[in-house]
């Protein structure tokens, strides 16, 4: 279940958002490391989805020819900054969705032995996800155009990393440049949070009264099933808006990959769509969904069997 109620009153809100942020952090940034070569894989899939020539034929193609050309370390490039953002998205999330879930709580008047029905829990997550997305598109930023560094300038020797990326971002385009795809990010973080941990705890609800007709408040689950209810939760959240971060990730490499110039006028999100959308329909704004779901079953799994059985030990 998402919070033991007991615990909710036993600790104090310090206390809670602690654990929420240390679990949250540590479950993401295990997660990643298993993940990053599946999510280059997709980053660049998706960034080639404007070229008049794809450079992969699909996700395995993408990932042989990186290690043949590139090797491991190329299979990691970029790595830092989804560290980074991983605990820093999976922190915020796991502590805003609990706090907007205590909020909900106060304003319905629900006690803390009842838990939230699942529409409540969805609001709870959609807000937690809105909040991460501003967080969270300053490093996708920079992830993503360190994930492309090789498509453009073969030798390695000479490529900035994240705080060299970081750098020439605000200084060729402001500290508003850091945002650039943001609504993309905050359409994913939004609906796919919502859908991440609705589809979890419906699935562990499931899990859980099949053992007990009538589960207490204070059930717990089991470790398998955790990663089972979460596994089906990272495929809900990649396929809810899969078309946003498409999107997104053309808009955040198109500099790299297919500079402009600096007269050119502004991209938006939805300009970049029908772009996208026109030249390869409803296939290029799934470019790259296969593996990403492929990878956020076990990644998820991994996220909440870290996040649930931390949460069980320091009870």
């Amino acid at each position: 279940m998402e919070a033991d109620p007991d615990a909710l009153a036993r600790d104090s809100p310090a206390v809670r958002a602690v654990k929420d942020i240390t679990f949250g952090s540590i479950a993401g940034m295990l997660s990643k490391v298993f993940e990053h070569p599946f999510d280059l894989t997709k980053v660049r899939l998706q960034a080639q989805v404007l070229h008049s020539s794809a450079r992969f034929t699909g996700p395995i193609d993408c990932l042989s020819k990186t290690w043949s050309h590139e090797g491991l370390r190329g299979l990691y490039r970029g790595l830092p900054a989804p560290i980074v953002g991983a605990m820093a998205e999976n922190a915020s999330l796991f502590l805003v969705y609990g706090e907007l879930q205590n909020v909900i709580r106060n304003l319905t008047g629900r006690p803390l032995a009842v838990d939230p029905t699942l529409p409540q829990l969805a609001l709870a997550a959609a807000g937690a996800g809105m909040f991460t997305s501003f967080l969270l598109t300053p490093i996708e930023l920079v992830k993503c155009k360190m994930q492309v560094q090789m498509l453009v300038a073969p030798s390695p020797t000479a490529l900035p990393g994240p705080i060299g990326v970081l750098t020439t971002v605000v200084r060729e385009t402001g500290l508003r440049g850091l945002w650039l795809g943001h609504t993309g990010t905050m359409i994913r973080e939004t609906g796919g949070t919502a859908a991440w941990f609705t589809t979890k705890e419906f699935v562990a609800r499931a899990l859980l009264a099949r053992r007990d007709p009538q589960p207490t408040h204070a059930a717990r689950l089991e470790p398998w099933e955790s990663a089972v209810s979460g596994a089906c939760a990272g495929a809900m959240f990649n396929l809810a808006l899969f078309p946003a971060d498409t999107v997104k990730s053309a808009m955040q490499t198109e500099e790299d990959l297919r500079p402009r110039g600096a007269r050119a006028p502004k991209t938006t999100f939805w300009a970049t769509a029908r772009r996208m959308y026109g030249l390869q329909g409803v296939r290029g704004l799934y470019a790259g969904c296969g593996i990403t779901v492929a990878r956020s079953v076990p990644s998820s799994a991994i996220i909440f069997l870290i996040y649930d059985g931390l949460c069980r030990y320091f009870e």
